[in-house]
C-alpha cells in the first residue's frame, strides 16, 4: 500500500498545528485530525481522502491556504479541504455568525460527494466524541465551552449534520454519530 500522501500529509498538519493545543482540552490539537482519519479509515482506505482528513482544519486554524495545500497535495485534496472549512461572513463576529455559518455548512454537506461527506464526518464524529465525554464529566456548564452557550443551538446543528451525512448510513461511523448525539440530546 502507498501511503506517501498520508504520510506527507501527517508530517503537514503537525507542523501546521505545532504548538496549539485542543480548546481546552490540555493536549496537542494535532490529536484531533488524527483522531479524524482514524475515523476516515474506518470507511475508506483511498489515502487523498484520509490525507484530507490530517489536513482538514490547517486552513481554518493555521496559517495555511487552499493554495498551499493544493500545490502540496493536488487539486483533489484541497477541494476536500475546501468542502469541510467554514466560510467566514464579513463584518460579523464568530458568535453572530455562527448560526449562518452552521446553516450553510449543513447545505453544502447535503449537496456534497461521499468523499467530502466522509472527510466531515470523520470530523464530526471526532467533535461529538469530545463533547460527549465533557457532557458526561460537566453535564450542561459543557456549552459553556462555546461561542454559542445554548444546547438547543447545538442540537439543531448536529441533527441538522446528521441528515446531511446521511447518506453514510450504515456505516460504523455514521451509526456512532447519531447514537451519540442522541445520547447527549436525550433521544
Amino acid at each position: 500500500m502507498d501511503t506517501s500522501i498520508l504520510d506527507k500529509a501527517i508530517v503537514f498538519a503537525v507542523k501546521a498545528h505545532a504548538g496549539a493545543e485542543r480548546k481546552g482540552k490540555g493536549f496537542p490539537y494535532i490529536v484531533h485530525p488524527m483522531e479524524a482519519v482514524a475515523i476516515a479509515s474506518t470507511m475508506t482506505s483511498d489515502q487523498e481522502l484520509l490525507a484530507a482528513a490530517a489536513l482538514h482544519d490547517t486552513v481554518e486554524d493555521t496559517a495555511v491556504t487552499f493554495r498551499d495545500i493544493e500545490r502540496e497535495f493536488g487539486k483533489r485534496v484541497a477541494l476536500l479541504v475546501e468542502s469541510e472549512s467554514d466560510i467566514e461572513f464579513e463584518g460579523k463576529s464568530r458568535v453572530e455568525s455562527w448560526r449562518l455559518r452552521k446553516e450553510e455548512a449543513i447545505q453544502r454537506l447535503s449537496e456534497a460527494s461521499n468523499d467530502a461527506k466522509i472527510v466531515a464526518l470523520s470530523d464530526k464524529l471526532s467533535n461529538i466524541r469530545a463533547i460527549s465525554r465533557d457532557y458526561r464529566a460537566i453535564g450542561d456548564k459543557v456549552w459553556d465551552l462555546f461561542c454559542v452557550k445554548e444546547a438547543s443551538a447545538h442540537e439543531w446543528h448536529f441533527r441538522g449534520l446528521a441528515r446531511a451525512l446521511k447518506s453514510l448510513q450504515g456505516t460504523f461511523a455514521y451509526e456512532e454519530f447519531v447514537e451519540t448525539i442522541d445520547s447527549i440530546f436525550k433521544r
